[in-house]
């Protein structure tokens, strides 16, 4: 069965960093597009960052400059690297990924959730 599995989260303070990973597991031949979400409590859960397959990235303006998302395709795995750390950016975070269910060249994909990790910016 196929999951994502989230790390890496924490109590960091103001100016800090944190890295968080997101990894498939079980059989899967790996990750399409994927992007990374935040949610405050009793806010709307939000786009922080993407990558597609091919290395695009994209990010929410809040974030631009201080976030980088990346890919190890070996490894299943998508990072959301987080700099200079705010308090505003308190939140649980989410990864959502496309995963390709199976190991075969024509295994579909569907997209997953992690299961959230909290990130908290201490002032």
């Amino acid at each position: 069965q196929v999951q994502l599995v989230e790390s890496g989260g924490g109590v960091v303070e103001v100016g800090g960093s944190l890295r968080l990973s997101c990894a498939a597991s079980g059989s899967t031949r790996g990750i399409d597009d994927a992007g990374w979400y935040r949610q405050v409590l009793g806010k709307q859960r939000e786009l922080v960052a993407s990558i597609t397959s091919g290395g695009t990235t994209n990010y929410a303006d809040s974030v631009k400059g201080r976030f980088t998302i990346s890919r190890d395709n070996a490894k299943n795995t998508v990072y959301l690297e987080m700099n200079s750390l705010n308090p505003e950016d308190t939140a649980v975070y989410y990864c959502n990924a496309d995963v390709f269910e199976g190991i075969h060249w024509f295994s579909r994909k569907k997209a997953y959730w992690g299961q959230g990790t909290q990130v908290t910016v201490s002032s």
